[in-house]
């Protein structure tokens, strides 16, 4: 079983969390999200890029309402520094994790990992609390792919929440959130291996997660879990959205 290439990740990144449109402008890849958070808003380049480049590409966010704002993947520092030298600002650096599925997969006791789609309405007022609103549960409607909404318990009550969906062999992870007073109880393990799980059932091999370089915890956890970084990002915003 051959792991999945960055490219590939970045594929199904964008698979199962999908934005509002799609704009193609060479040399971008432009999205429109809708109010669904940095990743379903972000361009990327899809080939070698120069300033006026940039120019296009602010003008074009900003006629969809969107504050420019751009993905900078491994590889792109020659990007990086053109947005660096027009005063853009780095924001949140993201790692990829990624494990086989029969690595995280795992026998659970009945109702620690309920699956349901569309998502139940304690399942939405968990994300709710969590900041995840109505424009990111927007952004999993629009997948097309086989997808969950999973529900963690603990102690017979609901404790966290999280999002899968497939593309192709890869079960992506979005929106995992676990209530602050259920942490450090299992509650997100157990959710993780109902995610493997799920995934084997549907055919896919490989299992794997984005998370902010600045979440200590989910990162332990997941190295815990075997899961091991094999690519990243960061996003560069515009000035005018700091100021």
């Amino acid at each position: 079983m051959t792991r999945p290439d960055p490219q590939r990740i970045f594929s199904a990144i964008d698979a199962t969390w999908p934005p509002a449109r799609h704009i193609h402008r060479h040399p971008w890849h432009l999205r429109e999200g809708k109010g669904g958070g940095q990743r379903v808003s972000a361009a990327t380049a899809v080939s070698s890029v120069i300033v006026t480049d940039i120019a296009e590409a602010e003008t074009e966010m900003r006629a969809i309402g969107q504050v420019p704002l751009f993905m900078i993947r491994q590889g792109e520092s020659d990007l990086d520094a053109l947005l660096e030298a027009r005063g853009y600002q780095i924001v949140d650096p993201v790692t990829i994790c990624l494990c086989a599925a029969h690595e995280l997969a795992k026998d659970l006791a009945p109702a620690s990992a309920i699956p349901s789609w569309p998502p139940l309405a304690i399942q939405c007022e968990l994300w709710s609390n969590a900041g995840i609103g109505p424009a990111r549960i927007a952004v999993m409607d629009r997948v097309a792919t086989p997808k969950i909404a999973l529900l963690g318990r603990s102690r017979d009550a609901p404790a966290g929440v999280c999002f899968v969906a497939l593309d192709g062999d890869v079960a992506m992870l979005h929106a995992l959130e676990v209530t602050p007073e259920t942490r450090k109880s299992g509650v997100a393990t157990r959710i993780l291996n109902g995610a493997a799980n799920w995934a084997l059932s549907k055919g896919a091999g490989w299992i794997s997660v984005n998370v902010t370089s600045a979440n200590a915890p989910a990162n332990a956890l997941y190295r815990k879990l075997g899961m091991r970084p094999v690519a990243g990002y960061h996003y560069r915003r515009a000035p005018e959205a700091t100021t």
